[in-house]
């Protein structure tokens, strides 16, 4: 199968890329997801909202508050493009052409939000389902256009590079490039090379390699296990941002409860009833960076013992507006017996948001030529050590748009012929799928993760989490080498090669910055470690 444009994933980032490529009809755009529906994204789940320009704001005062956020490791470049261009793309793609409808006062005015570490109100919204409002409109745009094809239940295995990939042994001497991906179809259970002039990757995180997430099933670090694997670059995988407030329930994916809820008003307390951001943060209190919330939500639940602390906005909001504000998570709730309206709501922290990746420029382009990746698999250095809220899907917004743009004045019409590259083996595989075996594998992966990898690090948990996933790494290559491919099995091996990323990447940073936090470090007084897990990572783990 041969396109001009693959596209791995459709969510925000991916989606508006297709959008913006699909204005020139001569070209051939594919979408690829792994989901059953292509709306289903870690996008689609975004409550919050996306920031605009609130009514006395500027692009220098979001620029300050992202860098604030990103505690001295955002790349000021990055950000000074998401403040610029942001606002102005979120007009012009989500609200004029997808015909989002963010929520409006009585005068059809924006209404716009206050989330913590904003300085202004800027945050549009939809209600508390904000996600699904955007990824509808975009995805019902995108099935307008006549030369885009989104195909469902298509699993990126690998991506397909030059010369690892080539046929001809000559072309060892040439530099490494990117032509497509190795994709697997869950119906027919083969797999097919899907060439491309060049190929974005839109895969999403990676939060289900923790015990307690936010992120749907699909979130288990494909595209950034993929791209190192094919040799790019990443960087900063050990910032990775616990949401402090989500739902005290049973499984690993947990209800999110927007940080708007504190935005609006919700006030944490101990199960007892006793406020205690102040003791933490003083000055932020309710309203301090998500990493400053989660740990001290950590700590009080470590200290006194607690299974959850609780997030009371039922004292401070009317119950009518309870409801119109928080449709969706009033629902959620309830469906755990919890009338948010009444009483306040059980909350843990959760693996919410990965603030590195795939390193790419202001325009998309990764360390491989062809390889572009956009969206929370890549690092644009917007996050830098911590995510400033609501600013993910502004970030997925613009260099989605961006990686279009670039491609549009720099293509050259050369896709790889199919004859160039070798065909998926499969003929000496001996194994069945074995869903037990998985399923044990990746709640191994889980607990090392959360209890080793997670709010709180040390020496000695990074050490002993970096041997542990390096054995299990060996286990499940080997038995992927040898076993019939299914979407669980490509999701395993992808979800211990992202966690081996990230346990490393912690384990050499020392310094406590941002969602980086080290009991045995120090904290941050200006310096940064590298950031570059392509570096210093001996003993084959790619």
């Amino acid at each position: 199968m041969q396109t001009d444009v693959l596209v791995i994933g459709s969510g925000i980032a991916g989606a508006t890329a297709a959008l913006r490529l699909a204005s020139d009809r001569q070209r051939q755009i594919t979408v690829i997801t792994r989901a059953e529906e292509p709306v289903e994204s870690n996008s689609f789940y975004a409550q919050g909202g996306i920031v605009g320009r609130g009514l006395d704001d500027s692009p220098q005062m979001l620029k300050e508050d992202v860098l604030s956020a990103g505690d001295g490791v955002c790349f000021p470049e990055a950000v000074e493009v998401l403040a610029e261009e942001g606002p102005d793309l979120l007009m012009e793609v989500l609200i004029e052409r997808a015909d989002v409808s963010f929520d409006c006062d009585e005068n059809d005015a924006l209404i716009y939000g206050l989330e913590a570490a904003h300085s202004k109100r800027r945050i549009l919204h939809v209600g508390d389902m904000t996600g699904r409002a955007i990824m509808r409109g975009l995805i019902q745009e995108l099935k307008k256009q006549p030369n885009v094809e989104i195909l469902t239940g298509q699993t990126a295995v690998d991506l397909l590079t030059f010369p690892h990939h080539a046929l001809d042994p000559l072309a060892v001497y040439q530099p490494l490039s990117c032509h497509g991906a190795y994709v697997f179809d869950q119906a027919s259970r083969k797999v097919k090379p899907i060439l491309a002039e060049y190929t974005i990757l839109a895969t999403g995180g990676l939060g289900q390699i923790y015990l307690n997430t936010s992120n749907p099933p699909g979130a288990r670090g494909d595209g950034l296990a993929m791209a190192y694997r094919a040799g790019a670059r990443v960087v900063n995988a050990e910032y990775i941002q616990f949401h402090p407030t989500a739902l005290h329930m049973t499984g690993a994916t947990k209800f999110l409860i927007s940080e708007a809820v504190r935005g609006e008003g919700g006030v944490l307390l101990t199960p007892e009833g006793e406020p205690f951001m102040e003791r933490h943060a003083p000055q932020w209190k309710d309203l301090a960076p998500r990493d400053v919330v989660a740990r001290a939500i950590y700590w009080e639940m470590l200290e006194n013992d607690y299974p959850y602390v609780l997030l009371d906005i039922a004292s401070h909001m009317k119950a009518e507006a309870i409801r119109g504000r928080f449709p969706q998570i009033c629902a959620g709730c309830l469906e755990q017996d919890i009338d948010i309206t009444e009483r306040p709501i059980p909350v843990v922290p959760a693996a919410h948001y990965f603030c590195g990746g795939v390193l790419v420029d202001t325009w998309g382009q990764s360390s491989i030529p062809g390889l572009y990746a956009v969206g929370e698999v890549s690092c644009t250095g917007v996050h830098g050590a911590n995510r400033l809220a609501s600013t993910s899907l502004l970030e997925g917004l613009v260099w989605g748009d961006r990686a279009a743009r670039h491609i549009k004045e720099h293509s050259s019409g050369d896709i790889v012929r199919e004859s160039k590259v070798p065909p998926w083996e499969d003929a000496d595989l001996i194994y069945d799928t074995d869903p037990t075996l998985m399923q044990g594998d990746m709640q191994t992966i889980r607990n090392l993760m959360w209890h080793y990898v997670g709010l709180v690090r040390s020496e000695y948990r990074l050490n002993r989490a970096s041997r542990e996933l390096r054995h299990l790494w060996l286990e499940i290559e080997d038995f992927y080498r040898k076993t019939c491919l299914s979407d669980g099995l490509i999701g395993l091996r992808n979800s211990v090669q992202a966690a081996m990323l990230i346990a490393r990447a912690a384990r050499q940073n020392p310094i406590s910055r941002g969602s980086h936090y080290r009991e045995d470090g120090h904290i941050s007084n200006g310096a940064h470690a590298p950031g570059d897990q392509n570096l210093n990572l001996s003993g084959g783990v790619g």
